[in-house]
């Protein structure tokens, strides 16, 4: 017999009504997402820890003073105070996360090792970090976008939700982002093909 899922919404309002499991629900449902998020931008286990804590930190105090507006995106919501106190970190620490060359972000990824052989390998490890390069010089919103978008395969309405930005501005912000990036191709005349 399938159990029926209770939504994020009655979730909320039963937590607000004094019922703590409800939260330990929502948790368990959102934590590989939310932690996967703050992770992506960290990239340090205990650090992300630390930001996954005090997102929900302040999500309980935010339940807790009836502040919280009901729009049905329970998710968005905790997505967006994650990623605020993502940026909130890196504003403290007066540095913006570098873009490293990570397994699970590769852009070729989804080729297998076994069918290039070590040259093919090679033009594409160049070929990547010169594309990387490339992101690293767009403006930090387009960025955002692009890297959520490509790299991290969110929808835009949940990158919206997000960044807090209306959806029209998170697909402006990716256009932008791919205008400006065949502009430098072009420019520095590189080759994306190996």
């Amino acid at each position: 017999m399938a159990t029926i899922q209770i939504p994020d919404a009655l979730l909320v309002k039963n937590y607000i009504a004094g019922d703590e499991n409800a939260l330990a629900i929502l948790i368990k449902r959102h934590q590989s997402k939310i932690y996967g998020f703050i992770y992506s931008k960290i990239e340090d286990r205990d650090l992300a820890d630390d930001i996954f804590q005090d997102t929900f930190i302040k999500v309980i105090k935010t339940l807790k003073s009836n502040s919280y507006n009901e729009e049905g995106k329970f998710l968005s919501w905790v997505l967006r105070i994650s990623h605020n106190l993502v940026i909130d970190h890196f504003r403290k620490e007066k540095r913006m996360p570098m873009n490293r060359d990570r397994e699970e972000m590769s852009v070729f990824s989804f080729i297998s090792d076994a069918t290039l052989n070590v040259e093919s390998k090679i033009i594409a490890d160049c070929i990547e970090t010169d594309l990387h390069k490339m992101i690293d010089k767009l403006p930090e919103d387009q960025k955002e976008v692009l890297v959520l978008r490509m790299y991290q395969d969110y929808s835009f309405n949940e990158i919206a939700d997000m960044t807090g930005v209306s959806i029209n501005t998170a697909l402006g912000r990716m256009r932008y982002a791919v205008i400006n990036l065949r502009k430098m191709i072009e420019k520095n005349q590189i080759i994306l093909t190996n």
